[in-house]
């Protein structure tokens, strides 16, 4: 069943074993939406229920239009039959058949008339080329985790559902497959639910966020303003970070510094990739990389001294303050000791500079 719509819609109740999911949502219908929160709170059972492999009663799905699930108008469209990609934490491919094969069964699952992603557009795009003729007992975690993505987006789906793709991955393999699912956000026109318990995999992916606490959405909306709110639990602790995007207007290649504007400024960061005039960054401040001074040093090392004003001041932890800061537009949280807030007179309305090394700002 068809209806208007450029949204995905998940009004979802689902009751089981003492557990209760009960969320009523209405998402960006293109983009990548980070379902977030600790373990157990709900993320993967959400996910589940949109793709239909539990029901939710009552409950409403529905894709940019597509109708999956309707109590009201007694519609249940079944998982085969919703034009969607589900990536597990384990790849689960078919082991007697080559990464050519596993590719391809995807493909076989949809009719040809819906056929919007060739085989050629997803090997190119997850870097797959050399690997086809290869079975998956011979692929690294990293390998594998893509061959998995491959065959999901080989179906065409209307919407992709990733549970946690990197979970299982080790340090170095997440950093191996992070930059193909940066990929997929930058080519591809199909809508991502993308669920994480990793702050720094959400700040890299998502556009919008979901913050999920015991089967219940506590906050959405665009992940940069999620991230600085500090009523939410996102802008306190070590991983506490801002999301800065903007342009690229210059790169050094003598000294490998890429020159990023923002909006309401530039940002510096030392970068061995050149990146090129024009192109759209996605930048990484961690609060505890961003210090506070009164006024504009002379003689520093650090590249980025840029006048902010404080919104808003709390605790962190004992000894440890967060402050959100304006730069222009922008919000960006610092983290600093209690000693030092009270020795600059941080307030709401204080008007100082923020400082931030040009290889703590990460893209």
């Amino acid at each position: 069943m068809e209806m208007h719509g450029n949204e995905i819609i998940a009004q979802l109740l689902l009751v089981r074993n003492g557990f209760t999911l009960d969320v009523n949502l209405r998402l960006p219908g293109r983009g990548v939406t980070a379902l977030f929160g600790p373990s157990g709170c709900g993320k993967t059972t959400c996910l589940r229920a949109v793709a239909g492999l539990e029901r939710a009663r009552p409950g409403h799905v529905s894709v940019n239009g597509q109708i999956w699930q309707d109590d009201a108008q007694r519609v249940w469209t079944p998982t085969h039959r919703r034009a969607l990609g589900y990536v597990f934490q384990e790849p689960s491919l078919f082991d007697h058949l080559t990464v050519h094969g596993n590719i391809g069964y995807g493909l076989q699952r949809t009719p040809a008339a819906r056929h919007r992603v060739t085989l050629n557009d997803v090997v190119d795009l997850l870097g797959l080329g050399r690997l086809m003729a290869r079975r998956p007992q011979s692929l690294s975690g990293g390998e594998r985790q893509r061959v998995a993505i491959a065959r999901a987006l080989a179906a065409s789906p209307r919407l992709l559902l990733m549970d946690e793709p990197l979970s299982a991955l080790d340090a170095q393999r997440k950093a191996e497959v992070l930059p193909y699912l940066e990929a997929l956000h930058r080519s591809l026109d199909i809508p991502i639910l993308y669920v994480s318990h990793s702050v720094d995999e959400v700040v890299r992916l998502a556009d919008h966020m979901v913050l999920m606490d015991a089967g219940r959405v506590r906050a959405h909306g665009a992940t940069r303003d999620l991230l600085t709110q500090l009523d939410l639990p996102l802008a306190h602790g070590d991983t506490a970070a801002t999301l800065v995007e903007g342009t690229v207007t210059r790169h050094d290649a003598l000294d490998h510094v890429t020159t990023v504007d923002f909006g309401s400024g530039e940002l510096l960061l030392v970068s061995a990739v050149p990146h090129l005039p024009g192109q759209r960054l996605r930048l990484r401040l961690q609060a505890r990389d961003v210090s506070l001074t009164l006024a504009a040093p002379v003689g520093t090392s650090i590249l980025n001294v840029l006048p902010a004003t404080v919104a808003a001041v709390t605790e962190d932890s004992p000894g440890q303050w967060m402050v959100a800061l304006e730069l222009g537009q922008v919000r960006v949280l610092a983290r600093i000791t209690q000693r030092s807030a009270l020795a600059l007179g941080v307030a709401p309305g204080k008007a100082l500079f923020a400082q931030i090394k040009g290889i703590a700002v990460v893209s």
